[in-house]
């Protein structure tokens, strides 16, 4: 017969942390939120880390260019999704890629002989106001000049003039040569007092640009996740069919981490991918696993000493009905909990740590800081992000509401047909493991997160804790009742959701 297990499937909502000791000496502004992305041995350190402890679900409706970069910029990272072609994906990379701190590869570029017209249409399409001038017009052409929306005017010069007669050539332009650092580029600019600094190489082709716009972005960003040249860290996720085609490519261009995609990675076929990728590249690429929601699951890929973290979550995103569908899954907390203790115990028996990242079941701010108590050492959202300005779905107007389409990568809409069917089928999906909806729109990314890490610091002060390590390593967790859930919330008194409402509400006297 089938083993019963004597625990109860829990969720985060089912916990509260106990307050511990606040020192004098803490401060919000000196807690740290880095945590590792990959495994480490003994007293060594990770080789991969994050500036927060977020990352991006790897859906199509969440972790787009956009999103990839703005989180990057915050500390965080994406996971570019893999449920379309390679070369899309490969390119949604590239862009990530090219967004280098401060050297930047020309997005929108024009030739000498183009009309104004062309460039005005060019300006607007792009949203750029600076566009270099190249013989042929590429991003890495022979560089002629400069030409600004300040060099005419649009509706009094006559726009059939050439862009030569209006730029600024390339005798008056201020420029770096290839192998200049970011500071001495930075130097020029402030010296010169101009906005925008080429970098030429040793042929006069133009190789990039930096902005004064983008230095002061830097230091209004100083936990930007960057690679070793500077560039925005990326990551990627990957299938078990395709990853002998999809790697490389993803490799050539130049993701940071990649991700194995699967709402269950206890699977033979995660393991071949796992050892293949491995046997091609070492250990020179993070390489995250999962999902998995036992002890049992974590052992089988712990144990084979080839991954950097673990996924722990089966059913628990706000758009999964694999429970539902399949009845196959475990309460977030629960499963947590569990694979968190295996972790520790591995790391006791081993000397080997491998980082755990919560993935779903996270309805609020309040759970994720429950996620990282309870020892995940990340977490990945796919609703939160959804709901931002920069994920990549458009934003839909319903009764005056704005929201946007959110949809799971089990659906239909996906077309993620390969996660669901074996090579023996017609490739044709019978049942739906999520659901398509909309979410609210809520403003800006880094709004947002703003707000969320205030508040896990926030907490881990309550904790008396410094870093998220301190954090999981002092926090002592309770179970609610029902009763003790309606007491946290309001009671008793009375809600407005508008002033005029207050203003007719009869106070007596």
């Amino acid at each position: 017969m089938a083993i019963i297990l004597d625990d109860i499937s829990r969720t985060f909502s089912e916990y509260l942390l106990l307050p511990r000791l606040t020192r004098r000496e803490q401060h919000i502004d000196k807690i740290s939120l880095k945590a590792p992305l990959a495994k480490s041995e003994g007293s060594k350190a990770s080789k991969f880390d994050i500036n927060i402890p977020v990352v991006s679900a790897c859906m199509q409706s969440v972790s787009g260019t956009n999103l990839a970069i703005a989180l990057a910029r915050q500390g965080g990272l994406s996971m570019i999704f893999c449920s379309q072609s390679i070369d899309s994906q490969v390119e949604m990379v590239s862009q990530v890629k090219a967004h280098k701190a401060g050297f930047v590869t020309s997005g929108a570029n024009t030739k000498p002989d183009s009309t104004l017209a062309s460039l005005v249409e060019l300006m607007a399409e792009t949203g750029h106001s600076t566009i270099p001038v190249t013989l042929d017009g590429s991003a890495k052409g022979e560089f002629c000049g400069l030409i600004t929306d300040q060099d005419f005017w649009e509706f009094e010069d006559d726009l059939s003039n050439l862009v030569k007669d209006h730029m600024t050539p390339k005798s008056d332009v201020f420029f770096g040569t290839e192998g200049i650092t970011l500071r001495k580029a930075n130097e020029l600019l402030h010296h010169h007092k101009k906005d925008c600094l080429p970098v030429l190489d040793a042929q006069g082709n133009l190789n990039s640009l930096v902005f004064k716009k983008d230095y002061v972005d830097h230091q209004r960003h100083p936990l930007e996740l960057l690679d070793d040249n500077k560039r925005l860290s990326v990551g990627a996720a990957i299938n078990t069919h395709d990853y002998r085609q999809r790697v490389p490519a993803l490799m050539a261009a130049g993701a940071d981490v990649l991700c194995f995609d699967s709402s269950d990675g206890f699977t033979e076929f995660q393991m071949d991918g796992i050892e293949w990728i491995r046997e091609q590249y070492g250990y020179e690429i993070v390489l995250g696993v999962g999902n998995i929601v036992t002890p049992e699951g974590f052992d089988y890929l712990a144990k084979s000493g080839l991954v950097d973290f673990i996924k722990v979550g089966i059913g628990g995103g706000s758009i999964c009905i694999t429970r539902e569908q399949k009845g196959v899954g475990r309460g977030q907390a629960s499963a947590l909990l569990d694979v968190v203790k295996q972790r520790d115990a591995f790391y006791s028996e081993t000397g080997t740590y491998i980082p755990i990242c919560s993935d779903g079941g996270l309805a609020n701010d309040t759970q994720i800081v429950i996620a990282l108590a309870m020892g995940a050492d990340f977490v990945m959202m796919g609703r939160y992000f959804a709901m931002t300005e920069e994920s990549p779905t458009p934003k839909v107007s319903i009764n005056g509401q704005m929201y946007k389409p959110y949809w799971g990568e089990g659906t239909q809409r996906a077309q993620n047909w390969q996660r669901y069917a074996d090579s023996m089928s017609s490739r044709k999906m019978m049942f739906e493991e999520g659901v398509d909806a909309y979410v609210p729109l809520v403003g800006s990314m880094a709004e947002v997160l703003e707000t969320t890490l205030y508040k896990l610091k926030s907490t881990m002060l309550n904790i008396g804790a410094e870093s998220l390590i301190d954090f999981r390593e002092n926090a002592v967790l309770t179970l609610v009742s029902e009763q003790s859930i309606v007491e946290a919330g309001t009671s008793n008194v009375f809600q407005f959701s508008r002033k005029r409402e207050i203003d007719e509400f009869d106070w007596g006297t």
